[in-house]
């Protein structure tokens, strides 16, 4: 227990400080995660470079574990935890410098349910893979969602329901983006407990995602297609 007390992270070099981090993420150590993040920008890290290296490459591990059903809920909200301390550190810096975050989410439970904890999961998650996140909370009526979309402009709206009884919203809320000519604007991802893959494709989602790890994932496919065809459909247009 000593030798625990008298490590040092500020003796680690850049390499074992990241692995450290990692280390830390995983174990849910908030405030070795923070120490750790300060460390690397006085060693003049940028805040992009400490984000994406130390912070999202921990949480990808995370994730990974997650999917593979070697972590479990409690433990990965304690990474995110871990996380956001370094996040809260890093944001204003990122903001100075004007980095620009993978991509935009709105997320929120509908209406009708109040459950948020896998939604929160996927919140935190998002937001150490890079993404902004935009959490609306729980029991969102189909106004609040489009008053978000329009306000926040995201690449992403993301819903959870944990009930069966609510779960059928979704497609309230989706087949509204239809009829306002505004559902082939954003990715559409759906989740929760009662939900599957074919009541996703019934609702009209673009994807449902069992668990935040494969959200994440998902979500990074999805933009990175949706953007080469957009980069494709210009090219073809100047041609």
């Amino acid at each position: 227990m000593a030798d625990e007390a008298e490590f040092d992270l500020n003796s680690l070099n850049d390499e074992e400080l990241t692995e450290q981090v990692y280390d830390d993420l995983y174990n849910g150590l908030k405030a070795e995660v923070e120490q750790a993040t300060r460390i690397l920008l006085k060693r003049g890290w940028g805040p992009e470079k400490v984000l994406n290296k130390a912070l999202v490459g921990g949480m990808q591990i995370v994730g990974i574990d997650f999917r593979d059903g070697i972590l479990f809920v409690p433990e990965v909200l304690q990474a995110a935890n871990a996380m956001k301390g370094g996040m809260e550190i890093l944001r204003p810096l990122l903001a100075e410098t004007g980095a620009e975050p993978i991509g935009k989410m709105v997320i929120g439970t509908v209406k009708g349910d109040i459950h948020d904890i896998g939604k929160n999961l996927v919140s935190m998650m998002m937001e150490g893979a890079g993404f902004e996140v935009i959490d609306l909370g729980i029991n969102n009526p189909v106004e609040k969602y489009l008053a978000a979309l329009e306000q926040h402009q995201p690449d992403i709206l993301g819903m959870s329901a944990l009930l069966t009884t609510t779960m059928p919203y979704m497609k309230v809320v989706i087949d509204e983006m239809k009829a306002k000519g505004l559902r082939n604007k954003y990715i559409v991802l759906v989740g929760g407990a009662p939900l599957n893959e074919e009541f996703g494709k019934a609702v009209g989602a673009d994807a449902y995602c069992r668990d935040a790890g494969i959200a994440v994932e998902t979500a990074k496919a999805l933009i990175a297609a949706r953007r080469t065809a957009a980069a494709a459909a210009a090219a073809a247009a100047a041609a």
